[in-house]
């Protein structure tokens, strides 16, 4: 009679490299703790034996897949809109979600994501809004980890053979672009947050190409968190060619509402203001924006991702959304 055959645990992949267990993690969820080496001793290890290769990821309460879902959830609340369009896949099939947040790559120097956010017994990884390193990437690719990126854009091809679920930010501001442009705005200042690091491309950078189109542009870059009403106030006082606000999301444009009106300037009939992403804020300040499909974003990454681990739609390396323009009294 055969023997079972030995289950496969931390224990086990630590014995084969001759590591620790608590090295064995620092490897898998946060390489660039370890030495390149050790890395790779340990990856090489848990590809051989087949650790967290998709056996032995199901939840054993329920038998579902395990969906890591990484993103800057508490900096930006787009990310758990598009959460809710994941869960809304996860009521009908046999999936669990398990929320890991990140640091916003704006406001980081090196946003590059270099820690795996997953853990053992995990089937799939979907990342947001934060591009994956080198480390990452090579760390998913060797434990063969299924892997979805939404929100993410790198100059580079390091990206290119995964897949992808974007909104298209450059139609997006050459929507609005037109839109103030048949408004008759011809200059107007682009609100939002520095970006300190040029390793990747932001939606914002994007939507100031399209913005370029139909405007001339005053960039306005701020801090996340800073007051920046007077730097505002003043810049739209020295230029009398300005005769509107773009702010690179809805929260932004309260902000820009809240120091025009308090400057003593009216909006729409001194300054109009359009934002980006469209809520319950957006509507509830009557505001025009552009509309993001958020929740269709997330079930679609969750889909593909689904179709991946199951071995269907491997092709599949970029799924583009489109914007919508929603006008309202701000402009």
């Amino acid at each position: 009679m055969r023997a079972a055959p030995e289950k496969v645990t931390v224990y086990t992949v630590a014995k084969r490299a001759g590591v620790s267990i608590s090295t064995v993690s620092l490897a898998l969820n946060a390489p660039h703790r370890v030495s390149e080496a050790t890395r790779q001793r340990v990856v090489d290890a848990a590809t051989a034996l087949g650790y967290r290769s998709g056996r032995g990821g199901r939840s054993p309460e329920s038998g579902a897949l395990r969906i890591a879902v990484a993103a800057p959830f508490t900096s930006y609340s787009s990310y758990y809109r598009r959460l809710s369009g994941m869960l809304a896949v996860e009521a009908t099939a046999n999936v669990e979600l398990l929320a890991h947040d990140l640091d916003s790559a704006a406001s980081a120097t090196s946003p590059l994501l270099d820690a795996l956010p997953a853990r053992p017994g995990v089937d799939g990884l979907i990342v947001m809004g934060v591009p994956p390193g080198g480390a990452a990437l090579r760390a998913a690719r060797q434990a063969r980890m299924p892997m979805v990126l939404v929100d993410v854009r790198r100059e580079s091809a390091a990206l290119d053979d995964l897949p992808t679920v974007l909104v298209d930010d450059e139609r997006g501001g050459r929507l609005i672009g037109e839109h103030l442009r048949d408004r008759g705005h011809r200059r107007a200042v682009f609100v939002h947050e520095r970006q300190l690091s040029r390793d990747y491309l932001s939606s914002g950078m994007l939507r100031v190409r399209g913005l370029r189109g139909g405007l001339e542009l005053v960039d306005l870059p701020i801090t996340p968190g800073e007051d920046f009403d007077d730097r505002l106030v003043a810049t739209v006082r020295a230029d009398r060619a300005v005769t509107a606000v773009v702010a690179n999301h809805d929260l932004l444009a309260a902000g820009v509402w809240r120091a025009l009106t308090h400057a003593g300037m009216s909006v729409p009939d001194d300054v109009a203001l359009v934002g980006y992403d469209d809520g319950d804020l957006a509507a509830t300040l009557d505001l025009t924006t552009v509309r993001q499909p958020f929740e269709q974003s997330g079930r679609t990454a969750l889909d593909v991702l689904l179709s991946v681990i199951a071995g269907r739609d491997s092709h599949i390396s970029r799924i583009e959304l489109l914007p919508e323009l929603v006008v309202r009294s701000t402009t």
